[in-house]
């Protein structure tokens, strides 16, 4: 019976490892990601949320200038019809 005890002592003491290494793992995640958090606080950047708020008013921006331009063309195109016609 003395070798199944060793072989029991053992297993529990392995699984002892590996339980205190994930603890390990875990408290040692929490720290990078702590010193991420500060590092990017003090960092002049912007959370993902508002980029993609800002990069959906750009898109916005860019479609109200389309038609504006669009707009705009067509009122030249007119203005210089009524030139044209005004003037024969």
């Amino acid at each position: 019976m003395a070798p199944n005890r060793v072989l029991d002592d053992f297993a529990r003491l392995m699984t002892d490892a590996a339980e205190v290494a994930q603890g390990v793992r875990r408290e040692a995640e929490t720290a990078v990601k702590s010193q991420l958090d500060r590092l990017l606080a003090t960092m002049d950047v912007v959370s993902r949320e508002e980029f993609e708020a800002v990069k959906q008013m750009a898109a916005m921006a860019r479609e109200e200038n389309e038609k504006l331009s669009q707009r705009v063309t067509a009122l030249e195109a007119v203005i210089t019809g009524m030139g044209k016609g005004s003037a024969g």
